[in-house]
C-alpha cells in the first residue's frame, strides 16, 4: 500500500481534477488480468554517470569498502521502466536523455516487441509533455503512428500525484537494490539493470497495490467537492 505521508505535494484543498484522474486509475488497478489488454505502468528516471578518479579500497573483514570522496561527472541519462503489476514483469532500459523520440522509441518497443499479440494496452503514467499521442507523430511516419496509437489505452496520474503510479514503486526498488554505488558509462548502467531485471523477472516479484477507490474517498475526503443538502 503506498504511504501516503510520501504525498506532501497532493492538493490543500478540493481539486475535481486531481481526484477524477486519481479515481480512474486507481479503477484500472482493480481490474482482473487480462492478457489481450495488460495494464502496465511507465516510469522514467534522470541518472547521473561517476566514474572513480582512484581505485576503490575493496571490503575486507571488519574493514567496509573505501573509495575517495572525488569522483568525475560522465554526463547523465534517463532510465525507463515499463511493469505490468498482475503479471509480476517489468523492461528497463537506458537512454542518453529523455525527449519525446526517446519516449516513443520506448513505446514502439513496448508494443511491438514486448506484447506483440495484444490488441490494446492500458498505459498508466505521469502527464508529462513527452508522454502523449503526438509524439508517436513526432517520432514516426502517421501510418506508424496512428498504429501504435490505436493499440493504446492510456491513464494519466493527476498532477502532483506520481506516487499512484506502480512503475515508482519498481523504480524505487531498482534504486535500492542496483544504484547504490557509481556507475561510469552508459554500458556499465545497462548492463547492471539488465542483470537486475531478469533477476527480479525469474522471481516474478509483483506490487500489491491495496489503496482502492474507497480509500481514498476516506483518507483524501477534503480533495472532493462538498454537496449541501
Amino acid at each position: 500500500k503506498p504511504h501516503l505521508r510520501k504525498c506532501w505535494c497532493i492538493p490543500p484543498k478540493q481539486n475535481a481534477a486531481f481526484v477524477a484522474t486519481m479515481e480512474d486509475v486507481l479503477e484500472v488497478y482493480r481490474l482482473p488480468y487480462d492478457p489481450a489488454c495488460p495494464v502496465i505502468c511507465m516510469d522514467e528516471k534522470p541518472y547521473q554517470l561517476l566514474d572513480e578518479t582512484r581505485v576503490p579500497i575493496p571490503m575486507k573483514p571488519a574493514k567496509p569498502l573505501r573509495e575517495d570522496a572525488e569522483y568525475v561527472r560522465n554526463g547523465t541519462c534517463s532510465i525507463f521502466i515499463f511493469t505490468e503489476p498482475l503479471a509480476g514483469w517489468r523492461h528497463v532500459s537506458v537512454r542518453p536523455q529523455r525527449t519525446r523520440v526517446e519516449w516513443a522509441e520506448q513505446v514502439r518497443d513496448l508494443l511491438d516487441v514486448h506484447y506483440p499479440e495484444a490488441p490494446k494496452v492500458r498505459l498508466v503514467m505521469d502527464n508529462l509533455n513527452t508522454h502523449s499521442i503526438a509524439s508517436l507523430y513526432q517520432a514516426f511516419e502517421p501510418e506508424v503512428a496512428l498504429r501504435l496509437a490505436k493499440r493504446l489505452e492510456i491513464h494519466y496520474t493527476p498532477k502532483h500525484g506520481s506516487w499512484l503510479n506502480v512503475a515508482e514503486i519498481e523504480l524505487s526498488v531498482m534504486t535500492r537494490q542496483c544504484l547504490g554505488r557509481r556507475i561510469p558509462s552508459l554500458e556499465d548502467l545497462a548492463h547492471e539493470l539488465t542483470a537486475w531485471e531478469a533477476g527480479r523477472n525469474a522471481s516474478q516479484k509483483g506490487v500489491d497495490w491495496q489503496f482502492t477507490t474507497e480509500d481514498a474517498r476516506i483518507k483524501l475526503k477534503r480533495l472532493y467537492p462538498q454537496f449541501k443538502d
